[in-house]
């Protein structure tokens, strides 16, 4: 990975949505026509942390009752997306050698 201390990175768009110290990358978009959206950004911060931004749009039944069982599942895969994401991001413990 890249990274360069001052200025644009590899991955950034360099444009207007780099700004007040951010930089923003292209959006890759996952569609199922109809159906599904997903829009992830990587974003590095003035402080230099990068995140990963991440839009969902999902179609809903049209009961309530479905809709919220939609719902629920959605959450449950978030969260576990998340917490891996999250796990994996952690350094590893150095092994004694």
């Amino acid at each position: 990975m890249n990274r360069h201390a001052a200025g644009h990175t590899e991955w950034c768009g360099k444009d207007h949505r780099c700004g007040l110290g951010e930089h923003r990358s292209d959006e890759i978009i996952v569609d199922v026509a109809g159906r599904s959206r997903a829009v992830l950004v990587r974003v590095r911060t003035a402080a230099g942390r990068e995140h990963a931004e991440v839009r969902v749009r999902v179609a809903l039944a049209p009961s309530e009752l479905a809709a919220r069982r939609q719902l629920v599942g959605l959450l449950g895969d978030l969260r576990h997306a998340v917490t891996r994401a999250a796990i994996s991001a952690r350094p590893r413990p150095r092994r004694a050698g």
